[in-house]
């Protein structure tokens, strides 16, 4: 149970702030950015919280039961069971975001 609530708590919190630099980055907000630019980046993020935990839980725990899953299977050691959770988590990131606006080439592909 301890699993779920790692995954509920951490996940929307990453995800959100990701999300938020990602896109902030791929706009060219950030090249060239004062420190009061930096400072609204992270005002944003944290008026903005509420809103990834509302639309992020539902994922981190999905992820955190495919973890308990192949947390049961004995061949698998901790560091391959993180490596196939993350590997997850990256697809389905990218193919729900990957191909989204305008801009596309491999830094959008890996920051997604």
């Amino acid at each position: 149970m301890k699993r779920y609530v790692i995954f509920a708590v951490i996940g929307p919190f990453f995800a959100g702030f990701w999300l938020l630099l990602t896109t902030t980055i791929m706009s060219g907000y950030l090249h060239g950015a004062s420190l009061a630019e930096i400072g609204k980046l992270f005002a944003v993020f944290f008026r903005t919280l509420q809103y990834s935990y509302l639309f992020g839980i539902l994922p981190a725990l999905m992820f955190g039961a495919i973890d308990d899953i192949l947390f049961h299977v004995k061949r698998l050691v901790p560091g391959l069971r993180v490596l196939v959770v993350g590997c997850i988590g990256f697809a389905a990131a990218e193919l729900m975001y990957g191909s989204r606006g305008s801009e596309s080439g491999v830094l959008q592909f890996i920051m997604y």
